[in-house]
Order: structure tokens, then sequence, then C-alpha cells
């Protein structure tokens, strides 16, 4: 009876040790990303790279708010919010339509959607450009709305079609008895029961948007319209680069999607484990 106490014990000594290892390896890099926000540009070049500041110097933070990060932020926000929105909603109609429609060419449809996964997004990046030119929305931040939710749907209805196919075929059923149509029966029922599977694709998308670099670098060009990841522009020229006010910039960028992911990792769990279980 000893042998398989020590052998449970031993594991849960491993696992712990384990999981206090990943702790580490995940939390040091932030840890560093804080640490030398708090250092002047002459502590940079002139201390190690992981000693600890020998002050706490928060100028890098205020020479930050004190410039355009506010309107940065404004940007990020609004593109983001109007992207996540326009994304749960085509997506979570999209996977209801192939997950209880029936209808002509659905699979194939389905898979097609599902293939378009494969597709680098970057090999779209100059007829965008070109379109959103010939739109008359170059420069703005509706430039990026549009590729941000085309660039989402892929994944979104996957998610969502694997989630809505989960719900019990009997609820279904008994709204039809009660007379409800499609659409009725879509936001009465699945809507509501999707729960966890929007905020999954409302957070995974997210933060993807909320760091996306290329499209916002080649889609604006003034600082009215920029987004949060490009607010490290202002902090460097030709030939230096103010690496505490960048990293500065990257540790505010960052905090939004720290603390969304604190209040929503359970809901992104279940949401993509939703599809994994047949029953």
């Amino acid at each position: 009876m000893t042998a398989p106490v020590r052998s449970n014990s031993s594991s849960r000594v491993l696992t712990g040790g384990m999981a206090v290892l990943w702790l580490l390896i995940t939390t040091l890099p932030f840890v560093f990303l804080v640490f030398t926000t708090l250092k002047s540009q002459a502590d940079i070049y002139s201390t190690p790279v992981w000693a600890l500041p020998k002050t706490l110097d928060f100028s890098n933070y205020l020479l930050v708010l004190q410039g355009s990060f506010w309107t940065y932020l404004k940007n990020s926000a609004l593109v983001v919010v109007v992207s996540i929105i326009l994304t749960v909603l085509l997506s979570s109609m999209a996977a209801f339509a192939f997950a209880r429609l029936k209808f002509r060419f659905s699979g194939a449809v389905f898979g097609l959607i599902v293939a378009s996964l494969i597709v680098p997004v970057h090999v779209t990046l100059i007829p965008i450009y070109l379109l959103m030119r010939s739109l008359g929305l170059y420069d703005t931040v509706f430039a990026l709305i549009g590729p941000y939710v085309a660039f989402s749907l892929p994944i979104s209805i996957f998610i969502l079609t694997e989630f809505m196919r989960q719900i019990p075929r009997e609820m279904e059923e008994s709204a039809q008895i009660d007379g409800c149509g499609p659409f009725r029966m879509f936001a009465s029922i699945f809507l509501p029961l999707s729960g966890p599977g929007l905020a999954t694709v409302a957070i995974y998308n997210g933060i993807g948007m909320w760091n996306e670099f290329i499209f916002a670098y080649v889609l604006t060009s003034t600082p009215a319209h920029r987004t949060l990841p490009l607010a490290i522009w202002d902090f460097q020229s030709e030939h230096s680069a103010n690496m505490p006010a960048i990293l500065a910039v990257v540790t505010l960028t960052a905090l939004p999607l720290i603390v969304a992911y604190i209040f929503g990792q359970e809901r992104i769990i279940k949401g993509m484990m939703a599809g994994s279980v047949k029953g």
C-alpha cells in the first residue's frame, strides 16, 4: 500500500515543480520588461541587461502618457470593439446555418471556409492597400476594420459551428413546435447558449487585432489614425531608439490584454474544448 502513496506523492511533486518552472518561464520576460521601463536611457547602456534598476524612474511612463498614447488607445479600442462585434455577429449567424440549417453545398462551403485558414493573410496586403485607396478609406481607422473582420471569420465560424452542433436537437425541435422560425430560434436559443464560444471568439480574435502591426502600418500614415502597436515609432529615430520608453509602450499596451485574459480564461478554455467531446 505504501508504493502507490509514494508514487502519487512523487507525481504531485513533479507536477508542482513543472508548474513552478513554467510559471518562471512565462513570468520572467514580463518582469524583465517592467524593470527595463524603470531604467533611464543611460542605465540601459551602462548596466547589465538583467540588472535591477538603480532607482525607480517612472519618467518613461510619463513621457508616453503625455504624448499621443491616448489617441492610439482610442483608435485601437474603436477598431477592436467594432471588429469584434461584427465578427461575432457574422460568424455566429454563419455557424448557425452550417450547424443546423440544411442547404445545398453546405459541406463544400464550410470546407472552403476552413481551407482558407491556410492562406497567409499578408499575401493580401497589396490588394487590400489598393482597394482602400480606391474606396477613399486609406489612412482612416475604418480601413482596418474590414480586413480584421474578414481574416477573423474563418476560425470564428469553425469554432462556433462545432460549438452549436453540441446544442441538443430536442431544444430545436421544441422551438419548432412552438412556431419559432430560424431567426427567432437563433436569437432566442442558439445565441444565448453559445456564450462561452462567443467569448472565446471575441477574446481570441481581440488579442490578435489589438497586437496587429503590419496592416495598421500599411493602411494608416498619420498619428491621428494609428493604433497602439505603432506608438513605438514615436520613440525611435533613424539612428537611435529610446528603449525604456518603447518598452513602456509595450507594457501599457499589454495590460488590457492581461486583464481581459485573467477574467476570461475560463470561458476561453470552455469554448475551445466545446467541440472536442461528442455526447
